[in-house]
């Protein structure tokens, strides 16, 4: 068995203007304070990485890899999450998507994505240079602005949305399979690919493609009234990934899953800061162990409540409360009879 690593930290939801947490060096010098071990990077921000020049040089990728090492943390992934989002957007959302994109191509759907498919395969290229075997990203969505049908969806919409889908993200998955990196997309609200059924249609559509794998976050499956626990035991071959976020649902006789158009802190399902809501992670570690999760438990702060700071500093002693250092020995062996194929035959009647 396998003891995960951690406890580390998604950047995207700390990184600002003022210090410590607007340079690389700075913020992770905080977060190493806090006790992290390793920090995942989001893609967007060149003050932290220029993921076209990590993918380019690697005598820039391992200057990076050696200003996190410098205080005692590892680069666990890096993350493209606002860049597959782009890779697939329904026309609805264009305007209000335009915003993740470079202004050279806003207002241009056709070379927005174009943008964002040299992003992944940067990405994957960058991943690489800097000794990662796994990487984040959102699949997009055609379909999403449909999925609840009313009024009642055209025949083959959905065939066709996923269909273009695949389309789109093979060739990306296949950059990610020479770079020898798996791609795992976050399941997510919003996204094409937003629980086990539709990540397994998009796979039959990928030809089960090998490399594209699992982010598992169980607070969005909480919001989706999922089974977050079997969820692992029937997808854990495919699970690279693991964001640690909380999260609770409260329905009242007012709201339920969709939340009446409140903002986050008025909602009946809303995140919270690790402990503040209801994921059960001591049997969600407890199955990581179990099927021999190998990677970065990693703390994605997102709450309407607590302060970011709180949220982190409370978050990297609760991951490592969670972490199970894995046993190298059987409880019963002191019991064991040693081994004897005579007696064995001689007990099963032989």
């Amino acid at each position: 068995m396998v003891t995960i690593k951690g406890p580390a930290l998604f950047l995207a939801q700390f990184i600002g203007d003022t210090a410590p947490f607007n340079s690389l060096s700075a913020i992770c010098e905080w977060a190493s304070g806090l006790g992290f071990k390793g920090i995942q990077i989001p893609t967007t921000d060149a003050r932290f990485i220029d993921l076209q020049k990590a993918a380019e040089s690697k005598t820039y990728a391992d200057e990076i890899k050696g200003i996190v090492n410098e205080h005692g943390l590892e680069i666990t992934e890096l993350s493209t999450h606002l860049q597959g989002q782009l890779v697939a957007v329904n026309p609805v959302y264009n305007e209000l998507f335009d915003g993740f994109a470079p202004t050279q191509v806003r207002n241009n759907p056709a070379a927005r994505t174009e943008w964002a498919i040299s992003q992944l395969k940067h990405a994957a290229k960058a991943s690489q240079n800097l000794g990662l075997n796994a990487h984040a990203t959102f699949s997009g969505a055609f379909a999403w602005p449909m999925v609840y049908p009313w009024p009642q969806r055209p025949a083959g919409l959905v065939e066709d949305a996923f269909t273009e889908l695949a389309r789109r993200w093979e060739p990306i998955l296949n950059v990610f399979d020479e770079n020898g990196v798996d791609l795992c997309y976050e399941i997510h609200a919003g996204e094409d690919l937003h629980d086990g059924t539709t990540y397994e249609m998009f796979l039959d559509k990928v030809n089960q493609h090998p490399r594209a794998c699992l982010l598992y976050d169980p607070s969005h499956f909480i919001l989706q009234c999922l089974d977050y626990l079997e969820y692992i035991d029937i997808y854990h071959e495919r699970i690279r990934m693991f964001h640690v976020k909380d999260a609770e649902f409260y329905p009242t006789g007012r709201q339920g899953v969709y939340g009446g158009y409140q903002n986050w802190v008025d909602r009946a399902g809303r995140f919270r800061s690790l402990g503040d809501g209801q994921v059960d992670f001591k049997s969600i570690f407890s199955k990581m162990a179990q099927y021999d999760f190998s990677g970065w438990a990693v703390l994605e702060w997102e709450c309407a409540l607590k302060h970011p700071e709180d949220g982190a500093r409370e978050g990297a002693q609760f991951i490592k409360d969670h972490i199970i250092r894995v046993t190298d020995k059987v409880f019963d062996d002191f019991a064991a009879s040693g081994i004897d194929k005579s007696l064995n035959k001689k007990i099963l009647g032989l």
